[in-house]
């Protein structure tokens, strides 16, 4: 990559144009995985520069080697605008790559919600991407059509089979092997997915017209990476467990309030049939050539928002620094990645990383809005200290965050080009008298030559010694977890429950298999209370939970604070509409 460097100006160019500029010089996938060590009949080529991995077949081979450093990437509660947290865990990788470190990353695939509408593919930016950048951000090698279908299996099978229950008698059933469930239309508690920002699809009515045309009931759609398949996959360790984990999903609840699952549907092994390929992370590699191994899927605000289990567990036998990504803020993307996946894996992190902007520090200090689309207000590009050292009771927040899990943060202050030295300075003082690791990053504008003080950092924190401790344990009940992450990680005085969240609580905290299941909060990413309107670091508020879902194939309780939606809405100026092809090429222009 260094004859093609000096051409590659993110100032100038977009991103875009700049994967495009690097896709001429990308490493072979051959070359690429047999440099991370991989064997020839350990991958799966899907073209040039895209290739599956056979976990079974790589893990079955590298099991018992000592993992690397497990470094984990998080962020400060963003801006609408996000504040580069995959560019950032991109040039982390390339930081470290440039000191000379055998290196690889996680990233999840970007869902088409927010590639096709305001906040772009998820890919990094400038010369800190993942690259080639259209297939990676385009359907990819189908893992969430795969998610998706098999998501939407699970429907039609519940829906047909309420369907001929209304239609045929018991002997009829009989007949035809089906086993009466009585699902209760009113307790369906799973909607449709589709992996679009589809606001108009929220709230439907189904099965409109004679008794052949399906059930009518109200149903809905939620994007297809908020689905707990998806979910399944990024905790599943194997085939084998994802296949366990399919059976129980619950779907609806029958007239006598017992749960109605994939398995009493006998759909669970069709839909496992689905992620057969899908179970496999995708390699890819960074601008610099360095390994980036994807898999599953963002929104850590309506679901785990994690790499995969998978993913990291092979990234960490297979280099000597491991740095994968967990979505939005600390208060929800690191504290699942705390007390869900680490649970989960057994990995705990050498390090962990909070990602500011000074832009995002103006706006918690009481800066205008900052709204997608919309120009940016001359208080984000000029110097104001005092904006600045208000707005970093934010980062101050996320820093005590991280710092209850006995890691001791990195912050990284990700540069942009109207930052100034007081600025810097003022961010870095505050960081480090509360405790933390900093580096100021030029990725975006150098790649790694411009994360090698962050890089550094990593490497100086990985090495510390730290307890590692869960905020709480899986015997801990289910109201008291809630507490916990209300008061120690969002900063609330306490909960509130609508009557019915109450009542589920109080039925899951009896239940002895859902009583230790993992808790999985959804909440706004744009705020640390539960109100996306409230920045800075809210104080004397409390947490409302007005539902609970429970997601027994992936093992969580699911607490809905809030007025958040499982499935987003298309803005008024969406990305697709600067999205196109050049018919001459093939090529896709237009994607950031």
């Amino acid at each position: 990559m260094s004859t093609l460097r000096p051409s590659l100006d993110p100032r100038t160019m977009k991103d875009w144009q700049i994967a495009e500029a690097a896709e001429p010089f990308m490493k072979p996938i051959a070359q690429l995985a047999a440099e991370l060590g991989l064997a020839e009949s350990e991958i799966i080529p899907m073209g040039r520069h895209l290739a599956k991995i056979d976990q079974r077949l790589v893990m079955n081979r590298i099991r018992a080697q000592p993992a690397g450093k497990y470094i984990d990437v998080t962020a400060i509660t963003p801006t609408p605008l996000g504040e580069g947290k995959t560019t950032t865990t991109i040039g982390l990788v390339e930081g470290l790559g440039a000191l000379g470190k055998r290196v690889t990353g996680a990233i999840r695939q970007p869902s088409g919600g927010p590639t096709f509408n305001i906040k772009g593919s998820a890919a990094g930016g400038g010369l800190a991407q993942c690259i080639p950048l259209a297939p990676f951000s385009i359907r990819m090698t189908g893992d969430i059509d795969s998610i998706t279908n098999a998501h939407n299996l699970a429907m039609v099978a519940l829906t047909s089979r309420m369907q001929h229950e209304r239609n045929y008698d018991d002997a009829r059933l009989a007949r035809t092997g089906i086993r009466r469930l009585n699902v209760d239309p009113k307790r369906v508690t799973t909607k449709w997915c589709i992996d679009f920002c589809a606001q108009s699809l929220r709230n439907i009515i189904i099965g409109r017209g004679g008794k052949m045309d399906g059930y009518e009931m109200e149903s809905g759609f939620q994007i297809s990476v908020g689905s707990e398949v998806m979910a399944i996959l990024a905790v599943s360790k194997d085939l084998k467990d994802l296949r366990e984990r399919m059976g129980r999903m619950v779907l609806a609840y029958d007239t006598n309030g017992g749960e109605v699952t994939t398995a009493d549907l006998k759909v669970d092994g069709a839909m496992t049939a689905w992620l057969v390929d899908a179970i496999n992370p995708t390699l890819l590699q960074t601008v610099e050539g360095q390994p980036v191994f994807v898999h599953a899927g963002p929104f850590a605000n309506i679901a785990i928002g994690q790499s995969s289990i998978i993913a990291d567990e092979i990234g960490t036998r297979l280099s000597e620094y491991h740095v994968t990504e967990s979505g939005f803020a600390a208060d929800i993307g690191f504290e699942k990645f705390w007390n869900l996946k680490c649970r989960y894996s057994g990995l705990t992190p050498s390090a962990v990383v909070v990602v500011a902007t000074v832009r995002a520090l103006k706006m918690h200090g009481g800066g205008p809005a900052v709204k997608p689309g919309a120009k940016l207000d001359e208080a984000y590009t000029r110097e104001n200290l005092g904006l600045l050292e208000k707005g970093c009771d934010n980062l101050v927040a996320h820093i005590e965050i991280v710092k209850k899990s006995g890691v001791r943060p990195v912050v990284c202050l990700n540069s942009f080009h109207t930052d100034t030295p007081a600025e810097v300075q003022l961010v870095r003082r505050l960081a480090e008298r509360h405790g933390a690791y900093v580096a100021f990053s030029q990725h975006w504008l150098k790649g790694g030559e411009g994360a090698r003080e962050l890089a550094e950092a990593v490497m100086a924190a990985s090495n510390e010694k730290h307890a590692f401790k869960f905020l709480y344990e899986l015997d801990t009940p289910l109201r008291q977890r809630i507490d916990l992450i209300a008061r120690e990680i969002y900063g609330a005085d306490g909960v509130s429950y609508t009557d019915e969240a109450l009542r589920k609580a109080k039925q899951f905290e009896a239940d002895p298999a859902t009583a230790r299941l993992g808790t999985c909060m959804v909440k706004t990413h744009l705020s640390l209370s539960h109100d996306p309107d409230v920045k800075g670091r809210p104080r004397g508020w409390t947490l409302p939970i007005r539902d609970i879902l429970v997601y027994r194939g992936a093992g969580f309780v699911v607490p809905v604070s809030g007025d958040i939606k499982l499935m987003p809405g298309t803005a008024s100026e969406p990305a697709f509409m600067n999205i196109d092809v050049d018919v001459e090429t093939g090529r896709v222009r237009g994607l950031f």
